[in-house]
């Protein structure tokens, strides 16, 4: 298909992606569907060759900035924003992993161009349930008692406010061929990405895009260890117990700062220039 062809598809991508988020919440539930539905079309049709891209050999060279030093595990390309939506590129090297982290109040949309990347989603809790989990850790004493489960290590009390209760969504390893992944404020909100057997790069959107100022910021967490069994002297890891719980049963998190090995650098967006309006 001619270029100019592909340059118009990142174009619409842009343009439905304004349509879809242009009000939220949606006043039209009906509507807003329907608008994510086109939008999760156009997603499906874009390819790496489209925006200029292709596979790096061991995630491709370092930033001239960086000299000889190794390069960010994460890079992150900018497309365009706006004050509903925001789109970039993201580029992983082999291996490299983008921690579990949030998406407050925040819907999004995740296609992988090239390579593989395994994908781990969340459920947030819903917003009614607040309330009774302040509740539940003002009761616990120390050593983490919340509905009769055991943390180990045990929390400290200044951990407490930091404890988070989800639902594990989905488990999935992407590729080129799979369907976009979709977020919403609850579903699937929470998530880590990691790049499997070779490098990797996604097309990201985002709405409304991260703004600390307006109560959207990025929060990372950890899967905690947990006991039921205060005599279980050799307790399963946070990696055997994901494996072994269903859908519905909650998972622990434990609010932590950014990971010291993670970081995120920034390139140019080498592909069609694209003006959202």
């Amino acid at each position: 298909m001619p270029r100019d062809n592909m340059a118009s598809l990142i174009q619409k991508i842009a343009r439905q992606a304004r349509t879809t988020f242009k009000a939220l919440p949606p006043a039209d539930a009906g509507s807003f569907q329907a608008n994510l539905a086109k939008l999760s079309k156009l997603l499906e049709k874009i390819q790496a060759e489209d925006l200029n891209l292709g596979p790096r050999r061991n995630g491709g060279p370092p930033p001239p900035q960086l000299g000889a030093h190794q390069g960010p595990p994460v890079t992150y390309m900018h497309i365009c924003e706006t004050d509903s939506f925001s789109m970039g590129v993201f580029l992983l090297q082999s291996g490299s992993c983008i921690p579990l982290h949030d998406h407050p109040g925040m819907h999004g949309l995740l296609k992988v161009l090239y390579g593989q990347v395994a994908i781990k989603c969340f459920d947030k809790e819903e917003e009614e349930e607040e309330e009774e989990d302040e509740n539940e850790e003002a009761a616990a004493g120390s050593g983490a008692d919340v509905q009769g489960v055991q943390f180990n290590p045990p929390l400290l009390q200044c951990q407490r406010a930091a404890l988070r209760r989800s639902l594990r969504r989905s488990s999935d390893v992407l590729s080129e061929a799979s369907d976009p992944c979709l977020l919403t404020p609850v579903q699937g909100n929470m998530h880590q990405i990691e790049a499997r057997d070779g490098p990797a790069a996604f097309l990201d959107i985002l709405a409304p895009p991260y703004d600390p100022d307006e109560g959207r910021d990025c929060h990372y967490f950890k899967m905690l260890q947990v006991s039921e069994n205060a005599g279980d002297d050799s307790p399963e890891s946070p990696q055997q117990q994901q494996q072994q719980q269903q859908p519905s049963q909650p998972i622990w998190l434990l609010e932590v700062p950014q990971p010291a090995d993670f970081w995120c650098g920034g390139e140019p967006y080498p592909g069609p220039k694209v003006s959202p309006d």
